[in-house]
């Protein structure tokens, strides 16, 4: 996953305002307690972080395929 398709699908699942406010907010406790914003700075890979990002928000399996890879078929 690139840094853009990390971006898109933060947009695409929280909405821009709400997503940048995750980023900046939201500590991540596997990733050594950064937020997704201090993880990509310090070069953790995007997918990762989008992982990790899902699994804390709560967001459905389902949905964490991300920006650029097709969706899973049901």
């Amino acid at each position: 996953m690139k840094l853009s398709e990390f971006q898109r699908a933060v947009s695409d699942e929280f909405g821009s305002t709400y997503g940048q406010a995750l980023l900046n907010d939201l500590v991540l406790g596997e990733l050594g307690g950064r937020t997704a914003r201090e993880a990509l700075a310090a070069g953790l890979a995007p997918r990762e972080v989008w992982i990790a990002l899902c699994r804390e928000a709560g967001v459905p399996q389902s949905h964490w395929y991300g920006a650029g890879k097709p969706a899973p078929k049901r």
